[in-house]
């Protein structure tokens, strides 16, 4: 009896965990779990880390950039631009 209760117990643990990896693959778009707003992305200009997901973004040159700030992304664009 109690043998069949720890299978089930362990049957339902499975379950869960299979299905958030799951969930966490759709939600992310075929992107790991582990990458995404909370992975940590270095600005080019004061080459501090900030959150990907707070970064302020910008395309330059057709690559995209990182920054801390709105200031550190002009200042990068005013230096490849002159």
């Amino acid at each position: 009896m109690y043998r069949l209760l720890l299978i089930a117990g362990l049957l339902v643990i499975a379950y869960l965990l299979v299905r958030r990896v799951y969930h966490d693959l759709i939600a992310g778009r075929g992107e790991s779990p582990l990458i995404g707003k909370d992975q940590m992305v270095q600005d080019p200009v004061c080459r501090v880390y900030v959150p990907k997901g707070v970064a302020v973004q910008a395309t330059v040159g057709g690559q995209q950039y990182f920054f801390c700030s709105p200031g550190c992304a002009e200042a990068f664009q005013k230096r490849l631009s002159g």
